[in-house]
């Protein structure tokens, strides 16, 4: 709701091309299952059983993006993950995660991964993760490899319920990080799935006040009743402010909005791993796994994030 529905086609010339996607198990029941999950999408599908011979399709298909296990004989999901940084153009990755793979599922999220899915919540949710992350690499795959001599910026942003708004101010926010050598492309990635999920929290659950349970199921209660706010005050009348400051060693991003707020001291705690499985959380967990620094003001509807100058070896 208020975001655009995933779409697996991408550009081509005169057409649309359909989006690979690489899924990664070595279980046939999980697989066929996933499988479902992404052709729902409208993607194609292309398998491996292990992260050895994913490494070797990648090579040969390039996929758009990788859903992946952990673990795995052979190469598991974390090995692979730690390889695929030395790929490219860079291919996203999305973990599978399952009960007892919580440890290795924040390790590999901190090495290189774009995003998480529960197995368990599989059909719910790989919607929204493939989205955004599809999204940002197509951003970053369009984006022109520009350096420039500019040493600091500061800009401000107003956010209101503009038609892929979200998307559009996440991809300028990757070209600035471009633009000032901050990040590779996989921490480019990173950071704007931690924006992405910053935002979405301000404008759903802040703005809109949105509850995460109405998500359940399908999520057609979730988008009714926030398309219906977003027409009516005094939801309609709040906006998103977005300071985002940038030097040459690190960059500040600063999102408020205008709801009621909330206590952070409620949020679950981000180092404890079997929090990683809860739905509740979710995207404060990828903000926090994902910047260096994560703060939020006392009433609750201000987030401080922190992305300090890293280029990774190859």
């Amino acid at each position: 709701m208020l975001q655009s529905e995933p779409n697996c086609s991408r550009p081509g010339r005169g057409s649309h091309v359909m989006t690979t996607v690489l899924i990664v198990d070595d279980s046939p029941v999980d697989l066929l299952f996933a499988r479902r999950c992404v052709e729902a999408e409208g993607c194609k599908v292309i398998f491996a059983s292990n992260g050895r011979e994913a490494l070797d399709i990648i090579a040969q298909s390039r996929p758009e993006a990788v859903l992946t296990d952990l673990q795995m004989p052979e190469m598991d999901g974390l090995e692979l993950v730690q390889r695929m940084k030395r790929v490219q153009p860079p291919t996203p990755v999305i973990l599978m995660t399952a009960h007892g793979s919580e440890d290795v599922a924040v390790q590999a999220l901190k090495a290189g991964a774009a995003s998480y899915v529960p197995k368990k919540d599989l059909q719910r949710d790989l919607r929204y993760a493939l989205r955004n992350v599809l999204s940002a690499a197509e951003a970053a795959r369009e984006r022109e490899q520009i350096r420039s001599i500019l040493r600091s910026s500061e800009n401000y942003y107003l956010l209101g319920y503009e038609l892929n708004g979200a998307r559009a101010l996440v991809s300028h926010l990757q070209d600035m990080l471009a633009q000032m050598n901050l990040c590779d492309e996989v921490g480019r990635l990173q950071v704007a799935t931690a924006l992405t999920e910053a935002l979405v929290n301000a404008i759903d659950h802040g703005n809109l006040e949105l509850d995460s349970r109405l998500r359940e199921g399908d999520g057609r209660v979730y988008r009714q009743i926030g398309d219906e706010r977003a027409k009516t005050p005094p939801y309609s009348e709040r906006r998103v402010h977005v300071t985002a400051r940038f030097q040459t060693d690190l960059a500040t991003f600063t999102i408020r909005d205008e709801g009621p707020g909330f206590d952070p001291h409620t949020l679950p705690d981000p180092t404890d791993p079997e929090n990683l499985l809860k739905p509740s959380g979710r995207g404060v967990m990828l903000i926090r796994t994902f910047m260096d620094s994560v703060s939020f003001n006392d009433r609750g509807n201000e987030i401080t994030m922190v992305k300090r100058q890293v280029v990774r070896g190859s």
